[in-house]
């Protein structure tokens, strides 16, 4: 049973973990994230919705997706054909909720790509009610002097205008209703100088998901964002050296990182009924930093 103190709801769990090449995977982790598939409760907030998760595979994408499916969705993920092993797990967790789960290997760097897994999620799943533009890519430097124009390019494509690409791609196939949810960060708003086009891209982001909710209010079609604060995937195995890696999250106020599954009701909300007021917002679930 876990601990009521928010503080010491989950372990530190850095302490052992190795880096990994990119882009890591959930089943090579030493300490592995809770993504709910024990721990999360679904009530039925989005019985018959039909989802379309991108990073689906590990990470807070696979928290998301296990979570929907167990609130009554069927969940269609995307990933690259690199992380096949984790998206099995991902589809094997959704289908144990009784729910339709597919995936999709691809790169979101290629707007083809993009067009054709909306495509896809509409004649596997029937309709999209709901888009997650989750996948992000994130690269660590020494300093400003390791940093390119094309690693801005690069980071900006998979973070910024894929995002972009769905979304517009999305909303044609959308009813009035449906919602699309974008996974910025905290860096957007404090952002880490060895990470710096990861901070950068989320910044645009966030500009990107307040632009949209403005553009798709009259479809009836709501837009926001969960700005998350250090939460333990496999994006930060590959994305942080060993000795920073050891001591991950400690620095947030609440003393360790977050759980994906810590970061699901937030997702929920926002893709329910119960958000019909939400449009245009950015939530932040950061141990305590806030986003301000």
């Amino acid at each position: 049973m876990t601990s009521a103190n928010p503080k010491r709801k989950y372990p530190k769990p850095g302490k052992t973990e190795k880096p990994q090449e990119y882009p890591g995977s959930e089943e090579d982790m030493q300490s592995r994230p809770d993504y709910g598939k024990d721990s999360y409760e679904g009530s039925g907030k989005l019985e018959g919705k039909c989802v379309l998760v991108t990073g689906g595979d590990s990470g807070i994408g696979r928290a998301v997706a296990v979570c929907f499916a167990k609130e009554g969705a069927d969940v269609l993920i995307s990933h690259l054909p690199e992380e096949e092993e984790d998206a099995n797990v991902t589809l094997e967790a959704i289908e144990a909720s009784g729910r339709k789960g597919f995936a999709v290997a691809g790169n979101l760097g290629d707007e083809a790509f993009c067009e054709e897994l909306i495509e896809t999620a509409v004649e596997k799943l029937g309709k999209i009610d709901i888009l997650v533009n989750n996948a992000a890519l994130q690269t660590y430097y020494e300093g400003i002097d390791e940093i390119t124009g094309e690693d801005f390019a690069e980071i900006y494509r998979v973070n910024v205008i894929s995002p972009f690409w769905l979304a517009k791609a999305a909303a044609h196939n959308m009813k009035p209703g449906s919602a699309i949810i974008n996974t910025a960060s905290v860096e957007a708003y404090d952002p880490t100088e060895t990470i710096l086009p990861y901070s950068a891209s989320k910044s645009a982001l966030v500009s990107v998901t307040k632009g949209l909710a403005k553009e798709l209010l009259d479809k009836g079609i709501r837009v926001n964002a969960v700005a998350p604060g250090p939460i333990w995937t496999p994006l930060n195995t590959h994305g942080s050296p060993e000795e920073e890696l050891k001591k991950f999250g400690e620095d947030a106020p609440l003393g360790r990182p977050g759980q994906p599954v810590e970061l699901a009701p937030v997702y929920v909300l926002l893709a329910s009924n119960a958000g019909s007021y939400i449009t245009g917002e950015v939530y932040g679930v950061t141990g305590g930093s806030g986003i301000a």
